[in-house]
């Protein structure tokens, strides 16, 4: 694993500010991404409590949800960024916490790891996938990033090394199958979203 990996916490509390005017700033790159948000909607069907793991600054999604009447939970690393978060949406629950050991003792109808996933070293993404299935209710939409293939890729941002890190696509329909998600829909390096590798999956329901 690249040191990079255990840095990634620190890396976004120093830059906040940098990346949420990033995001705010690039409008055109979330018209693309807001096919795959109302997708996500779709599968949740009249749901409307959607935990958003690694929700940033709260621009552009979260924004997206609660300006189409979703009940937003929010939980970033950053507490710089869940100020921007609390001062936009005070309405919300934005929560401080790191999403690995994740365990609010009550469950979702949407789960969104966007882009913040394959920020997490591949062991750390295996054990994701329980914290997905606690937070879950029967039916519920999850939806995150990934790589294309199994391996690691060193970015950048603000001059330091950005993490990203990604399982075979295989391990992903095992985790997902073991901790009972179906895939709905998943799109490699979707050149409609500026080449993102989605999952959409939903929660069985046994009953």
């Amino acid at each position: 694993m690249h040191e990079s990996a255990r840095h990634i916490v620190d890396l976004y509390q120093r830059h906040a500010h940098a990346w949420d005017r990033l995001r705010q700033a690039n409008r055109e790159t979330f018209a693309r991404e807001r096919v795959w948000l109302e997708r996500f909607r779709q599968v949740m069907g009249g749901g409307r409590e959607v935990l958003d793991l690694g929700c940033g600054g709260g621009e552009p999604v979260a924004r997206y949800l609660i300006e189409e009447e979703y009940a937003v939970t929010g939980v970033d690393s950053s507490a710089a960024l869940l100020e921007q978060c609390r001062q936009r949406f005070p309405q919300q629950q934005w929560l401080n916490a790191d999403m690995r050991g994740l365990a609010l003792d009550r469950d979702f109808d949407g789960i969104l790891a966007w882009n913040s996933l394959f920020h997490l070293s591949p062991d750390d993404q295996r054990a994701m996938f329980a914290v997905f299935e606690r937070h879950a209710r029967p039916g519920c939409a999850l939806m995150f990033t990934s790589g294309p293939q199994a391996g690691e890729a060193i970015g950048e941002f603000e001059g330091e090394a950005l993490y990203h890190a990604s399982l075979d696509p295989g391990e992903y329909c095992t985790l997902l199958d073991t901790h009972c998600f179906e895939v709905v829909q998943q799109v490699s390096e979707d050149p409609d979203c500026c080449g993102l590798t989605v999952w959409l999956a939903r929660a069985m329901d046994f009953g």
